[in-house]
């Protein structure tokens, strides 16, 4: 499989395009004026505590209060509470961190009121992104990801992905990582280290707990609430979760960000440094990759399937729900049974696209059409488990139910990319009313008097719709524009803008210099 990275770097955005076989599987967009993003470490103020939830919220910075519960506070919360309440600048910050004996653990059984009051400060890491109306959400174990390892301040064993499935692999990188690991830390080792050498994971470790410890001084010198560190940039981020070695290309249209994208693969992965390509073509970078189009053609309501198939996508507060519909497809000398499972079938691989797409979360309930077979509703569960494999959030699939339904789960920690493909009619500009027709002709007569008259210009280009173009050249001899030249003395051609609408026009001199 061709898997391409596109990123489109503007001044107010930057977005990313992941392309399988060339065509459009997931789409991020990183504002650049956003802050409260998931990763980000912050030092907070417990605002309210909440006994009746048994969970508490947090003043993080945000206009509305982060909420934290008390099962996200982490067993180890004591020495987290501890460290954040004692430090200060005159401490020796290393000596005074690998001094916090770890060994009071947190009731799971506990009290939020037990724990947290109001005006306590608090170290905090952001899981989930405000959405709508609702704040952050928080949890106080904090963790810090890199591409091999992911760093637990506060912990002290080591544990491995469980896709790494090789028990001598594991032990391999068990007994090296604790060979290297420091006082007080812990480490979960990700997929991706399976076969990395030492080199390379000392240094992430290294990476990694230098982060943690640079905010220390922020953490004594800052009266909450304060960002202590941020997560890696967005494109750093997608980065470290995407990258393997089925990626073909990485196409950036930014220097510097194409230079930071480099660097950063020369440290995670050398021998993939060369995928990375700086994109110099005159045309928009998403238009030149097709990626435009496909984004037009897949955010609607409705999205097209194959042979007349389609999928309708509504989005309530509580939940999406999918229609799946057969339209117009119907196969010659196909039972009406196998003809609704094929359907089903196209529907589900464009439904999975669609999650991972617009990064739908919560609750997806999709009304398939309905199956008299058993077996083929159970062999449809299957095939949507299959192709949602491969979907990073965590997700649940629960069979059909006999009026064709399935729910899907789906973990949401960003609010789901809406982008409206609608545009605005051109005509009337939302308004539903446009000018008269009659007198378009009228109004260009008025502004080429002006310009004649009153600037003095005798030579010009009028840019117009087709349509208007031969309306006002319509007569060989006796055409709108020759009376015009006639009648104010001067030169006049016109030139066709296929992307006019009907009224637009726009006036040049003879030497092709807009007029204002």
């Amino acid at each position: 499989m061709e898997r391409d990275l596109i990123i489109d770097v503007r001044t107010e955005a930057v977005s990313f395009a992941l392309l399988e076989n060339h065509r459009l599987v997931e789409l991020n967009k990183e504002q650049n004026n956003v802050s409260f993003s998931v990763g980000d470490v912050y030092l907070g103020r417990v605002k309210k505590v909440m006994p009746a939830l048994n969970a508490a919220f947090v003043d993080i910075g945000d206009d509305k209060d982060a909420f934290i519960h008390y099962l996200d506070l982490g067993l180890n919360f004591i020495s987290f509470d501890k460290f954040a309440k004692q430090i200060n600048p005159n401490r020796d910050f290393r000596s005074f961190y690998s001094g916090i004996e770890i060994g009071s653990i947190l009731d799971k059984e506990g009290k939020i009121a037990d724990v947290l009051e109001v005006g306590q400060p608090i170290i905090v890491q952001i899981v989930k992104e405000p959405i709508s109306t609702k704040g952050s959400r928080l949890t106080a174990e904090i963790s810090i990801a890199g591409r091999n390892l992911v760093l637990l301040p506060f912990a002290d064993k080591v544990s491995v992905s469980q896709k790494i499935t090789l028990k001598e692999e594991k032990r391999r990188l068990e007994r090296l990582v604790y060979s290297i690991l420091p006082k007080n830390y812990g480490v979960i080792i990700r997929t991706a280290a399976e076969g990395k050498g030492a080199a390379i994971l000392d240094a992430e470790l290294k990476m990694l707990i230098k982060k943690w410890e640079d905010s220390w001084p922020k953490l004594a010198k800052s009266k909450p609430p304060h960002l202590l560190f941020t997560e890696n940039s967005k494109t750093t981020t997608i980065l470290r979760d995407l990258l393997n070695d089925t990626f073909s290309n990485i196409y950036v249209n930014d220097q510097t960000v194409c230079a930071e994208i480099e660097d950063y693969i020369a440290t995670i992965a050398p021998e993939q440094k060369r995928i990375v390509k700086l994109y110099k073509g005159g045309t928009p970078i998403f238009d030149h990759f097709d990626v435009t189009k496909q984004i037009k053609g897949s955010f609607g309501r409705i999205v097209p399937l194959k042979q007349g198939a389609y999928i309708i996508i509504e989005h309530t507060e509580a939940m999406h729900v999918v229609d799946v519909n057969s339209g117009i497809r119907a196969k010659n000398g196909m039972e009406q049974e196998q003809n609704t499972f094929q359907v089903n079938v196209n529907a589900a691989e464009e439904i999975a696209r669609q999650l991972r797409l617009r990064d739908m979360g919560g609750i997806i309930i999709v009304d398939f059409i309905d199956m008299e077979s058993a077996e083929n509703r159970n062999l449809l569960y299957k095939h949507m488990q299959e192709l949602l494999s491969g979907d990073r959030a965590k997700h649940n699939i629960l069979p059909l139910t006999k009026f064709g339904l399935m729910q899907i789960t789906r973990q949401r920690v960003r609010p789901a990319i809406e982008i409206k493909v609608n545009e605005q009619c051109p005509m009337c500009h939302g308004t539903g009313e446009i000018a008269p027709t009659i007198l378009i002709d009228e109004k260009l007569e008025r502004q080429l008097a002006y310009y004649v008259k009153e600037r003095n210009i005798k030579s010009f280009i009028l840019e117009l719709n087709p349509i208007l173009e031969g309306y006002l050249n319509r007569g060989l001899f006796n055409s709108i524009r020759k009376q015009w030249c006639k009648k104010f003395a001067c030169r006049l051609k016109t030139k066709v803008n296929t992307n006019f609408s009907i009224f637009d026009a726009v006036w040049y001199d003879g030497n092709g210099v807009k007029i204002d």
